[in-house]
């Protein structure tokens, strides 16, 4: 069994690193930090001339028709770059919510779109700090109309449409909880209302989206909106598990560097073991959340039966490895990884941002429990 990428697909991530380390240095991502720009347009735009949105987006829908693992390969360098692009938005939860519940309608008027990036799309569920659950969903849908109001939406000042979790009344599957389903509406209708939030990582803007009557459309059936959900952040887990995996190797690198050049008591500060053993624990985590990345890839590429096992296996180590690298990246750099000039925070904050994208840690920590159990009793 071959877990290694092959030639096309080791090119293609390295033309997208070399154009990520030419197109989106540092500075670039400072600059998105500390500013209003929703996002990095000139590296977006060379993005799409790349083809990046349209790799996993079928032929027949003006994509490239690639599997999921050119997708993999990508997002592996969009992390290590933390490029400030709406790629894990539109890219990821946008299109493949699409490509799972779509109509051929609805994928025929707005796949092409974003594999053109003249569209760039969104996943609103979450309604404030509560973990989203059916049983607490007050957004609403009903009679083509969507009501309510989700926060935080990464990209949703600039989406040009958000797939939408939404309650469509009558009981859910289980008791106490609320029949929810998916719904796509156009962000550009002056029913919709876009207000930008503060978040913990400023480079990857978000918003608070508010529907007062906005048109829109069921996508998939009515009431499977949670069971689809679910499919689609088991396929979006690998996804932000390979852009984890590009993130932490990023900081574990940026603090081997700055170990072998700082130098504290007449001696590199790399030669002591403190930092030694610290940076060995970032590459341990590291390869054990890149060993699962790859078996989350083959079991997405594959349609495997064991997608749901190896999806939550990739989230929580690609997690654990990210955070642990981002936060030894600070810890190695001293005083000096504290301060605002630092680019230590530039992984930080994305890892903090990616932890809770999906669902937090114990979240996923939970469906792996229950779905090894489930396994297990089959």
């Amino acid at each position: 069994m071959n877990f290694d990428f092959s030639d096309d697909q080791k090119l293609l991530k390295e033309q997208v690193r070399k154009f990520l380390a030419d197109k989106c240095p540092t500075k670039v991502v400072r600059r998105v930090l500390d500013g209003n720009e929703a996002y990095a347009e000139e590296v977006w735009k060379g993005l799409v001339d790349l083809g990046v949105p349209a790799t996993a987006i079928p032929e027949e829908y003006g994509g490239l028709g690639l599997s999921p693992l050119e997708l993999c390969v990508i997002a592996e360098e969009i992390g290590r770059a933390a490029a400030p692009v709406p790629f894990d938005s539109s890219v990821v939860l946008a299109t493949e919510a699409l490509k799972l519940a779509g109509s051929d309608a609805q994928k025929k008027k707005w796949l092409p779109e974003l594999a053109n990036g003249k569209a760039i799309g969104t996943l609103a569920v979450a309604e404030g700090a509560q973990p989203p659950r059916p049983r607490n969903i007050r957004t609403t849908f009903g009679g083509g109309k969507l009501n309510g109001k989700k926060v935080p939406v990464i990209d949703g000042d600039a989406a040009t449409f958000a797939v939408v979790l939404a309650n469509t009344g009558g009981q859910g599957s289980n008791p106490g909880d609320r029949a929810v389903s998916l719904v796509l509406v156009d962000l550009s209708q002056p029913a919709v209302k876009k207000q930008r939030v503060e978040t913990i990582d400023p480079a990857r803007k978000q918003a608070e989206l508010t529907f007062d009557g906005a048109s829109a459309e069921l996508l998939g059936a009515e009431g499977e909106g949670w069971s689809l959900l679910e499919r689609l952040y088991d396929a979006a887990a690998v996804y932000f598990a390979f852009a984890q995996v590009g993130g932490a190797e990023a900081a574990m690198w940026m603090a081997r560097d700055y170990a072998l050049q700082r130098q504290a008591f007449g001696r590199l500060i790399g030669s002591y073991q403190a930092i030694k053993h610290k940076l060995a624990d970032c590459y341990v985590k590291l390869e054990l959340a890149r060993s699962n990345a790859y078996y989350g890839a083959m079991m997405l590429t594959d349609g495997g039966a064991d997608l749901p096992l190896a999806a939550a296996a990739a989230r929580i180590a690609a997690t654990d490895a990210y955070d642990f690298a981002a936060k030894e990246n600070i810890q190695t750099h001293g005083g000096i990884g504290f301060t605002w000039e630092a680019d230590t925070q530039f992984h930080y904050r994305r890892a903090r941002v990616m932890a809770l994208s999906l669902g937090g840690p114990m979240a996923w920590k939970d469906k792996l429990v229950t779905r090894l159990e489930q396994k297990n009793a089959a």
